[in-house]
């Protein structure tokens, strides 16, 4: 079996896995970790909630599920909140082939810095990262400010709360899709 038949197979495993577990938390179980979440998140940076007050929305995912070796794959369902209130659910999810080992639970936010960026992922059918939005990210855990540079995008990420090891961190190729709740 080729390499592309491999990616092809895993590309079909995980969206079964997302499908399967599509619905699983209720919005109020989504709203109650959104809002854990948060205050983990202030409490990481203040940087990061100074951000979030000027941001035109907030994509929070409480807890994204991500594990491989050699082939992996990443899930979680979150909430969209505009000017704190929640707009809408969505889901994370990806697959990857490549140098990864591990399984790991982390908590992504999204920052919207602008209307005009906020709007174009609201009326996009399955936003990507890196391919309809690039996303600068910021790891918090290792210590230090935001750069300078990082605070002008548009759209900032950042991801924390490691539980577990993974050598690979990023959120391009992640799809992001809007779910019913």
């Amino acid at each position: 079996m080729n390499l592309r038949n491999v990616f092809l197979c895993f590309a079909i495993l995980a969206a079964s896995f997302s499908s399967a577990y599509a619905g699983v938390l209720s919005k109020e179980e989504i709203d109650a970790q959104v809002q854990e979440t948060i205050e983990k998140f202030y409490q990481h940076t203040s940087a990061g909630k100074e951000l979030a007050e000027k941001a035109s929305g907030m994509l929070v995912f409480p807890s994204v599920v991500k594990a491989g070796i050699g082939i992996g794959g990443e899930y979680g369902e979150g909430a969209l909140l505009v000017n704190g209130n929640t707009a809408a659910y969505y889901n994370v999810a990806s697959a990857s082939i490549g140098f990864q080992l591990g399984v790991q639970v982390r908590s992504q936010i999204i920052l919207f810095m602008n209307d005009e960026v906020l709007s174009n992922f609201q009326s996009s059918y399955g936003w990507q990262a890196g391919v309809d939005g690039s996303v600068a990210l910021v790891t918090l855990g290792a210590g230090g400010d935001i750069s300078t540079e990082t605070l002008k995008e548009p759209v900032i990420g950042f991801i924390f709360s490691n539980k577990g090891l993974m050598y690979n961190l990023s959120l391009e190729g992640s799809k992001i899709t809007e779910i019913n709740k």
